[in-house]
């Protein structure tokens, strides 16, 4: 699966950046997770982020408390197995059963499949909260992102140009050039 122009240059935007040993980027624009851990992509999910009315904040965050099974206390109880909860405002990334994955649909949370909650809360549990960043990028799909596209694009050239040794992992992924061609 490709990345979009945006996903793949805030990714390693945000990898550049980030100190934590395991970092789960979450891209809005692609509706898609990216679980990277000691420099490695080693999940790649879909998953479903707030809708306009509800947004899911940018930003990086950390994890600061997780609950294997937790309901919603203000929307009506709702189930959000394996929780793992990055802001003070309640927003968490959790499992769900709906069919909504792929697309904006959450009231503020992330979600994604409860099988691949369950993957990303062991190992995170294993990593420690501490450890793990959680970074969220892009537009609700549907928004007009090409400007920024082109801003981050800009950015990630300087940044691959000045340190390539530090971006040889991602030599898979596609070239800034062709990332604005996407």
């Amino acid at each position: 699966m490709r990345l979009s122009a945006l996903a793949a240059a805030a990714l390693l935007l945000a990898v550049s950046q980030a100190r934590a040993e395991l970092l789960i980027y979450i891209d809005k624009s692609a509706q898609q997770m990216t679980v990277i851990k000691d420099g490695r992509a080693v999940f790649r999910w879909p998953v479903s982020t707030g809708i306009a009315q509800y947004d899911t904040p940018d930003g990086d965050f950390r994890p600061f408390r997780m609950e294997k099974d937790h309901f919603s206390k203000e929307w009506d109880d709702a189930p959000m197995p394996y929780s793992i909860f990055f802001t003070k405002e309640g927003h968490a990334i959790h499992g769900t059963n709906h069919t909504s994955i792929g697309r904006p649909a959450s009231h503020g949370c992330v979600r994604l499949s409860v099988a691949h909650a369950e993957e990303l809360w062991q190992l995170v549990t294993l990593e420690g909260m501490n450890k793990t960043k959680v970074v969220l990028t892009g537009e609700i799909p549907g928004s007009d992102a090409v400007a920024l596209t082109r801003r981050v694009n800009d950015r990630l050239h300087a940044a691959v140009s000045a340190n390539p040794n530090r971006f040889a992992a991602f030599s898979a992924l596609p070239t800034t050039w062709a990332l604005v061609k996407m």
